[in-house]
């Protein structure tokens, strides 16, 4: 039994919706896995095994109340720049693909995401699918496995979802259905509409209209949900944190995070995000990097490319400024590599022997192996665990003060793990002794709940609009 959930565009909503299906199937006493047969994306997670899965279905596996695994998603595109994407397969690297071989060097891929479908049917229930950015990319339907290439190799019904809130939601359903072929259509089940504010009295013309032309029942239009924005898929979820912020009383602890065009992870920060009194930007301004309280380098899959990117920018500038006044500077992974004297890199960028910013006494090589795979260890007396993603590997001079797998030298800290700052105790002590670092005083907001607590209350509230806002009955008779 499966159900593929496609979307009329990127970011329509359908990770969280699969989420949400996968919480509502599993209340409903079912065995369920998330699948995406291939992700394009940066934010990546290590599953237990050590194998890397794109971040939105090692959510929705937490949402299913199972542990991640490969399979769930067995091919992963990370683009290293616009024309190349580094490739996961099974959760280990497996080279790269270049733009000009998008729709032929797939084949062999598509059978290695069949087989790992059907290995997962043979195992769960139900295998709720997740498509990847619009079914109506015709121009790529000839090499598709993700979309209805997946649907009509297994016969998958197919509930589109589509973002009022960008507008022209009716119009992207009707398109999405008249570009698709005689047998791709047959597959189109039905319609969710996502992310509505308003009067829904004002909007059911436009929906049974939209059901009398296509032959197609519109199956619920879930609500626009605050704070749901945790484990985004998008490499930074700025509207996540702008809604966070703005609920804020005082002057909150303010966190820039520099915004590299091939950001990595930067999920790493949405724990900050969700502390109250903390405030956390995404910038490509060198004054608003320099101005905060707390600047943040992420994570970075092109970590010489936009280490250039940040010079030309001129954060650098404000990154060594900081540096120079005592003012925190926090980098994760590629961020950190960035603060080293020098990165040796033939690998990820073949640049060779490059200078970082000098600003931490490490030297960073990057090597063919990559390094994957879960961390624990402590800080000021607090357990930390974390998970790791890199090619660079960073040697720290004899004498300096670690910071996790890192170091810190006066206001500047460096860190592999991704992850890090999701324990609650850990990521509190940081931010409190970052604070004083900037001549600010916070502290932990009484009774403010834990990062694990709020992303199982997302989940919980998406199994919840799923079952007040879309016709269950009509949805379970799909899923056969």
């Amino acid at each position: 039994m499966s159900l593929l959930v496609a979307g009329t565009t990127s970011d329509a909503g359908k990770s969280l919706v699969t989420a949400g299906i996968c919480r509502w199937l599993v209340r409903q006493g079912f065995r369920v896995a998330p699948f995406k047969a291939q992700n394009m994306s940066n934010n990546s997670m290590v599953c237990p095994d050590g194998a890397e899965i794109g971040r939105a279905q090692w959510l929705q596996a937490k949402a299913a109340g199972i542990v991640p695994e490969a399979a769930m998603n067995p091919v992963l595109l990370k683009p290293g720049s616009d024309r190349r994407s580094h490739v996961v397969v099974l959760g280990r690297p497996h080279g790269t693909l270049e733009a000009g071989e998008y729709t032929t060097g797939r084949a062999g891929l598509a059978e290695i995401a069949f087989d790992a479908f059907d290995e997962l049917s043979k195992r769960f229930d139900i295998v709720v699918c997740e498509g990847a950015g619009s079914p109506a990319e015709i121009n790529l339907r000839a090499g598709d496995y993700v979309n209805m290439g997946l649907a009509r190799r297994f016969g998958l019904p197919v509930v589109v979802v589509g973002d009022i809130d960008r507008g022209g939601v009716l119009a992207a359903m009707y398109g999405t259905l008249a570009l698709l072929d005689a047998e791709d259509q047959a597959l189109i089940a039905g319609w969710i509409v996502n992310k509505f504010r308003g009067d829904l009295g004002l909007l059911r013309p436009g929906l049974d209209e939209l059901a009398r032309r296509t032959r197609r029942p519109v199956l619920g239009v879930l609500p626009w949900l605050d704070r749901v924005w945790i484990d985004s898929e998008d490499a930074l979820a700025a509207a996540g944190w702008r809604a966070e912020t703005a609920t804020l009383s005082g002057r909150p602890l303010r966190v820039a995070v520099a915004r590299f065009p091939r950001a990595s992870n930067a999920t790493d920060v949405d724990a900050l995000a969700a502390e109250p009194g903390v405030a956390v930007t995404l910038t490509a301004d060198p004054d608003v990097l320099a101005d905060a309280d707390v600047a943040v380098l992420p994570g970075s899959r092109a970590t010489v490319s936009d280490l250039a990117w940040l010079r030309e920018r001129g954060l650098a500038d404000a990154v060594l400024a900081r540096a120079r006044e005592g003012r925190p500077v926090l980098g994760i992974c590629g961020g950190y590599q960035m603060l080293a004297r020098t990165i040796d890199d033939d690998v990820e960028s073949g640049a060779g022997r490059v200078p970082g910013l000098g600003l931490l006494p490490t030297t960073v090589t990057f090597e063919q192996a990559k390094s994957l795979g879960t961390s624990t260890g402590r800080w000021r007396d607090h357990e930390v665990t974390a998970y790791q993603i890199h090619h660079g590997q960073s040697i720290v001079d004899d004498g300096v003060e670690p910071f996790l797998d890192g170091c810190r030298v006066g206001p500047v800290w460096g860190t592999t793990w991704h992850g890090a700052f999701e324990n609650d105790a850990f990521r509190r002590a940081w931010l409190t002794e970052a604070a004083q670092q900037a001549g600010r005083t916070w502290s932990p907001a009484p009774g403010a709940p834990g990062f694990e607590a709020l992303r199982q209350d997302m989940l919980d509230r998406l199994a919840d609009a799923i079952t007040e806002h879309v016709d269950t009955d009509a949805l379970r008779a799909l899923i056969h």
